[in-house]
């Protein structure tokens, strides 16, 4: 049986953890790709979509502020849809479409509004949500209505603004320049992150309201007196607004009177007349039809081609490391089996894994084979050793009967009978042993009297014990019936006879007995005989083996019988065995099943 190899050194595992490990690279990289990939996507989406939301949402929001109506709004929302690509639909609060970048836009509209398109009540920004209550206005700038100053005005605005331009570069040394509001108006700001002083160059004329201002404003206190009274809100004169909407009065804290909201209130009711009516705004999914190419930048593509190599070069370095380690044994194991010198080389162990296993088992098959064909060359010279006399007997007979030396009468051919016969006995065994190598020794089982058979065997062989003064004992119980090759079965207890019966000396005795046991029948085969040394008894059923090491044939035999017996009892599904005391007893015990 193989060695087991431990888990630690094997092969299979050293493979399974260079798997998962370039595994674990790859999906690692190929996850880092994908998530960065698709975040960066998702947020250049986002941000797209929010950045186009808000230029739809202020671009309508400018118009509204700027018309009174929404009627000529469909160019504007159409040529926002091409520039964002999305579908644009502008409703009343009724969700009856007013203006709609294409019919299909208009005929699946969401369920909630993207937005609602009032210039008079805009969210208030991000950034200031607790700010000052005087910065915070929720009207749109752009919405001026009243307060847009004619050409004229606005020329001498300019004039005046150029002066005090003028007067801080030379003044101060800052440079400034002019800014013009949505309603026209001209403002003076500083370049970079200069502060002006304008006591030094300010201008009476740049910060006074306009004609038209000041009508527009006259309007406004009026609008704003009407909420206080409705609002029941003590107002004291004067009451002044700027240009900024921003309100002054005696006895006012800036930031927390209610005339806050008044003023903003009757801004709204002001510019009502000159802004277009609160709609509804639904932004959908881009109009054209998106496609499903999914295009990296550079830098992106650049990173995919960069950590793939990188994995690639990870890969092949990990797998040709583990080649080199898997093919340098392999490859001595390769070399050593096409060695042309046929000689049994032995192979250096090295590692303590399936190789190196593999590397003891292969030179374990090459001792073995050393040793097989060791005893081969030894059976071969047996086997011609064992021809050998017969023959020569056969020969010397026959040249002497043709030379005239012999007559041949009925003693020679008794004589080359018997040569005869012992060399068809050797050719006989030689095939057994031969079938029983090839697994082709056929058997015919029946049911059989193990007792019987055994005292057949015993009258077969009184003969030759009488001749050579050796006595036969037989001791069985009464029931030895067992499933067995009646004709294998004696010939196996035969060799087993004759072997006792040659190696018993004059006046012994040869015992055969047979009992059963637990799952099968024993028979014993015992004789007085010299015995065996205990360090040949593991060679007893070797072929050709015999305790006389001169190799004399006075005690008869082959060498062949023992080593017959045994395969004859393996294949019965039995064993056999031997015991022996020196110059005392041996004796063999052949065990078989029911």
């Amino acid at each position: 049986m193989a060695p087991e190899v431990p888990l630690r050194n094997s092969l299979l595992l050293r493979l399974l953890i260079a798997s998962v490990a370039i595994s674990l690279v790859s999906i690692a990289a190929t996850a880092w790709l994908t998530a960065r990939g698709t975040t960066l996507a998702i947020k250049q989406e986002r941000g797209q979509i929010l950045a186009d939301g808000a230029t739809i949402q202020n671009t309508l929001e400018g118009f509204a502020a700027l018309h009174p109506s929404w009627d000529e709004a469909e160019h504007t929302v159409r040529d926002l849809a091409r520039r964002t690509g999305r579908g644009i639909v502008i409703t009343t609060r009724a969700r009856e479409v007013i203006a709609a970048s294409d019919r299909s836009a208009a005929d699946r509209l969401p369920l909630n509004a993207s937005a609602v398109i009032d210039p008079l009540h805009l969210g208030p920004p991000p950034d200031q949500g607790a700010g000052p209550r005087e910065e915070i206005s929720r009207i749109d700038p752009r919405a001026v209505g009243p307060y847009r100053l004619p050409t004229e005005e606005r020329r001498k605005l300019r004039q005046v603004a150029r002066q005090e331009v003028s007067c801080f570069h030379e003044t101060q040394g800052l440079r400034t320049h002019i800014v013009e509001e949505p309603s026209g108006r001209p403002v003076v700001q500083a370049l970079g992150s200069g502060a002006i002083t304008p006591q030094a160059c300010a201008t009476k004329e740049l910060y006074a309201p306009t004609p038209t201002e000041a009508k527009a404003l006259t309007e406004l206190t009026a609008l704003v007196r009407i909420c206080a009274e409705r609002n029941r809100i003590r107002m004291e004169d004067p009451l002044t607004i700027d240009t900024q909407f921003r309100l002054s009065q005696a006895d006012f804290e800036r930031g927390s009177s209610p005339l806050d909201d008044c003023v903003e209130e009757g801004r709204r009711e002001q510019l009502a007349p000159y802004v277009a009516p609160a709609a509804l705004l639904f932004v959908t999914s881009p109009s054209q039809t998106a496609t499903p190419v999914f295009d990296l930048s550079r830098a992106g593509t650049l990173r995919v081609l960069g950590t793939t190599s990188l994995v690639l070069t990870v890969t092949i370095t990990i797998t040709a490391i583990i080649a080199i380690r898997l093919i340098r044994p392999l490859r001595t194991l390769t070399n050593a089996a096409r060695d042309p010198s046929g000689r049994h080389l032995r192979i250096p162990i090295t590692t303590k894994d399936e190789i190196g296993y593999l590397a003891a088992a292969l030179n374990g098959l090459s001792e073995r084979r050393e040793r097989t064909d060791e005893q081969r060359r030894v059976m071969v010279s047996d086997i011609a050793h064992e021809l050998r006399t017969p023959l020569s007997n056969i020969r010397g007979w026959l040249d002497a009967a043709q030379d005239g030396l012999a007559d041949p009468d009925s003693s020679l051919v008794a004589s080359l009978q018997e040569e005869a016969g012992l060399l068809q006995h050797i050719i006989d065994d030689l095939q057994v042993l031969a079938a029983a190598d090839a697994g082709s020794l056929r058997l015919d089982p029946r049911k059989l009297s193990l007792r019987e058979l055994a005292e057949q065997s015993l009258d077969a062989h009184r003969t030759a014990a009488q001749a050579g003064r050796v006595g036969l004992i037989g001791h069985f119980t009464d029931d030895l019936t067992i499933e067995g090759d009646p004709v294998r079965l004696r010939q196996a207890l035969s060799n087993l006879l004759s072997n006792a019966i040659r190696h018993t000396p004059p006046h012994g005795s040869v015992t055969v007995s047979g009992s059963r046991v637990e799952g099968g029948v024993e028979l014993h085969v015992a004789d007085t005989g010299s015995g065996i040394q205990p360090d040949d008894l593991p060679r007893v059923f070797d072929r050709f083996w015999r305790a006389e090491q001169s190799r004399s044939r006075d005690t008869g035999g082959s060498g062949l019988g023992l080593s017959i017996v045994r395969h004859l009892v393996q294949a019965h599904g039995g064993e056999i065995t031997v015991t022996s005391r020196p110059g005392t007893e041996t004796v063999f015990t052949v065990r078989l099943p029911i």
